[in-house]
């Protein structure tokens, strides 16, 4: 079953409950998101830790073709 925004925001939003997060469906279908974080704890990080970290925070969630979530582009940095 498609997860909704909403539910990705929440499972990023508990990791990480202070950053910036926008999602969006990129083709409407509910499978293929977009994701930008922005959160202090990525400062000092580099873009593998700190999306290794987002991915943790969707708990399996994009894990293997099961996964309740099909494709998510990730954008991940400290605030300017």
């Amino acid at each position: 079953m498609p997860m909704q925004v909403q539910e990705i925001e929440d499972l990023i939003r508990e990791t990480f409950p202070d950053a910036k997060i926008t999602i969006t469906d990129l083709a409407g279908d509910g499978n293929h998101y977009a994701a930008e974080v922005i959160d202090e704890s990525f400062r000092g990080k580099n873009r593998v830790q700190q999306q290794r970290a987002v991915y943790a925070a969707l708990k399996g969630k994009m894990d293997g073709p099961s996964g309740d979530l099909h494709a998510l582009a990730l954008t991940t940095k400290a605030p300017d």
